[in-house]
């Protein structure tokens, strides 16, 4: 394919951009990334401009036709455009018109850049929404199944990152599928502001051409136009607010990674990191490196970059349109492949890549003071008030760590010393499973409870 002359713009301009200054202005690099939602737009604002009888029917119908042989030549590999195209919407409009001749450069008539480029950029985030939504339900998916299998299961609770009190792992498993939730739903509400059609609010301030706006947008599944042109063209709202919420499912996703990462250390081993999720040192031949859990911690921070990014490119925009705008689909592509990539890989990391060392939780269970709470507990069961019960609970504790031994370690007549409350029923109540299974308060860590979390959980998978 023979590259066009350079381009002079309007008559207006006597020489072509300096080459330098045209590499450094051009977006085609990345912003072919749209092409397929530039044609979709594209060829929903021909059908639009044929109904308005701006176009004939059969202009429409070459327009149309044109558009889908590029489709199929980008989709073949034979369509490359350079540099010299500038970007994907000239790009698309020269090969158009070399295809069907004058009738193609009859497709941008009552339409700016300005208003193509936020078609394509809404297109194009609306099915990527989509696409981490499904990569969401899948993720908790998993946790989901972990936590069925895992609902009696014990693992040790950690405020401050010290013992606190022990867990039902499900109950552990299941905090992380109720973030994704909120991940889900908050993606689910940006998708409003996203499906929002700026197309036909031309450069800024709308068309003298009898267009038809809703019929364009309905064409393209949008729910509703911009009622202001200025803000149509300018509005990037929707990409900020999809940023957040991707850093926020990497906050999620980091946080989860950092405890994958303590768990699988010798110092706790409550995972063991299997081959097919792990690598090894280039001189230490013992290790298991946990690298997917690190890489998605890491990688969080890009996230966070390109939201912050976004932010301050916004901030003194005066309206409408500006170049500027430009910098706004690297971060948002970049955000997405990094997002989809980290969902796609902690979910493997979850399914295949790590077994927990239940005899290893079940001892680690047993070998602290996170029971002291219940002792507490059972003295103000016993019509001691809490606050003396937790005072005398804290000097056991310190008698006991000084003695070298554990709560159920005591004998009855230590525990009676320390109050005449207490009595053989004592043991029972500490042991670590009767200390998850007492705690049956809604939302807490209780069996009974985990269970009919696990039915909401099951529900919500349920509704998208």
């Amino acid at each position: 394919m023979q590259s066009p002359p350079p381009q002079t713009w309007s008559q207006r301009f006597e020489t072509a951009l300096h080459p330098a200054i045209a590499r450094f202005n051009a977006s085609i690099g990345f912003d072919i990334e749209l092409i397929e939602y530039d044609l979709t737009g594209s060829a929903a604002h021909a059908k639009m401009l044929v109904k308005t009888g701006i176009l004939s029917p059969e202009e429409g119908k070459q327009i149309v036709t044109g558009l889908e042989t590029i489709r199929q030549e980008y989709r073949r590999g034979d369509f490359t455009p350079g540099v010299e195209a500038e970007d994907v919407h000239f790009a698309v409009e020269r090969r158009l018109t070399e295809l069907i001749g004058d009738v193609g450069k009859k497709l941008h008539t009552a339409r700016s850049r300005n208003d193509q480029v936020g078609t394509d950029v809404r297109l194009y985030l609306r099915a990527q929404i989509e696409a981490i939504q499904s990569l969401l339900r899948q993720y908790q998916q998993t946790l989901l199944t972990i936590a069925e299998a895992n609902v009696e299961t014990l693992i040790p609770g950690y405020t401050h990152l010290q013992r606190a009190q022990p867990l039902s792992l499900a109950h552990h498993m299941l905090a992380y599928f109720a973030m994704a939730q909120r991940d889900w739903e908050r993606l689910r509400d940006i998708q409003k502001r996203v499906n929002i059609s700026p197309l036909g609010c031309g450069a800024l301030a709308g068309t003298t051409f009898p267009i038809d706006r809703q019929y364009a947008a309905e064409l393209l599944g949008f729910e509703q136009v911009y009622g202001n042109s200025l803000d149509g063209v300018s509005d990037r709202d929707f990409a900020i607010e999809f940023a957040c919420a991707a850093s926020i499912i990497m906050v999620h996703l980091s946080r989860l990674s950092e405890e994958m990462i303590l768990w699988a250390s010798e110092e706790f081993s409550f995972v063991t990191l299997n081959d097919s999720c792990s690598t090894g040192s280039s001189i230490m031949p013992q290790k298991k490196n946990p690298d997917v859990p690190e890489l998605v911690r890491g990688k969080t921070g890009r996230v966070f970059g390109h939201l912050q990014g976004l932010l301050v490119m916004m901030k003194g925009l005066p309206l409408a349109y500006n170049k500027d705008l430009q910098e706004d689909k690297e971060a948002l592509f970049d955000t997405v492949n990094t997002v989809g990539g980290c969902l796609e890989a902690m979910t493997i990391l979850l399914a295949e890549g790590v077994t927990f060392r239940v005899p290893r939780l079940r001892q680690a269970v047993n070998e602290d003071y996170s029971n002291a709470t219940d002792v507490a507990d059972y003295l103000a069961t016993k019509g001691v008030p809490f606050r003396e019960a937790y005072n005398l609970v804290g000097q056991v504790v310190k008698t006991s760590l000084a003695a070298g031994k554990l709560l159920r370690e005591l004998t009855l007549e230590e525990w009676q010393a320390i109050h005449p409350a207490f009595e053989d029923d004592i043991y029972a109540a500490i042991a670590p499973q009767q200390v998850v299974s007492a705690r049956n308060s809604y939302g807490g860590t209780g069996f009974e409870q985990v269970r009919e979390a696990l039915q909401r959980a099951t529900q919500a998978l349920g509704e998208g």
